[in-house]
């Protein structure tokens, strides 16, 4: 338990961190919030257009699935901007760095590494790139059920 607690506490440059971690799960529970309201409202959506009987099945799915996509890639890039948002307020990043470019690289674990956080952030990378697995994982999850209830009836009308 003493190591433990001497590990939270530590000091790295001037952020402790317990500080870094808090300030992680803050921003990454905003994002988890916008991702849970994109993701109930596309999982609705593929449920009405699932209970819909159209001639042209293979086009409604491929709308159904585009849309889903399309929606879902405007959800991460929120997600990014909150991250960003939330570099600028701390002061994540060197001066004069581009706060979005940065956060995109982080939250899809791209990492390029022209642009490191602060001595005393550096723990904001890894816990950017853990959300942005997390989301893109639940992503990828949702985009499976659209998929299923959008192919459900019509396996039902041929029985």
């Amino acid at each position: 338990m003493r190591w433990l607690i001497a590990t939270l506490t530590h000091t790295v440059g001037e952020t402790r961190i317990l500080r870094q971690y808090l300030f992680g799960a803050v921003v990454s529970g905003c994002n988890i919030a916008i991702h849970a309201a994109v993701m109930v409202t596309v999982i609705g959506v593929a449920r009405r257009v699932g209970e819909m009987t159209l001639s042209h099945q293979a086009l409604r799915l491929i709308a159904v699935m585009i849309t889903a996509v399309l929606i879902l890639m405007v959800a991460h890039f929120a997600e990014v901007l909150v991250w960003a948002v939330g570099y600028a307020i701390v002061g994540v990043a060197p001066e004069g760095a581009e706060l979005v470019y940065f956060a995109f690289v982080n939250y899809t674990t791209l990492g390029y590494g022209d642009i490191t956080p602060l001595e005393r952030w550096r723990l904001i990378g890894p816990m950017t790139a853990m959300n942005g697995v997390l989301l893109f994982g639940w992503s990828t999850a949702v985009i499976f059920e659209v998929l299923q209830k959008v192919l459900e009836r019509p396996k039902q009308e041929g029985r």
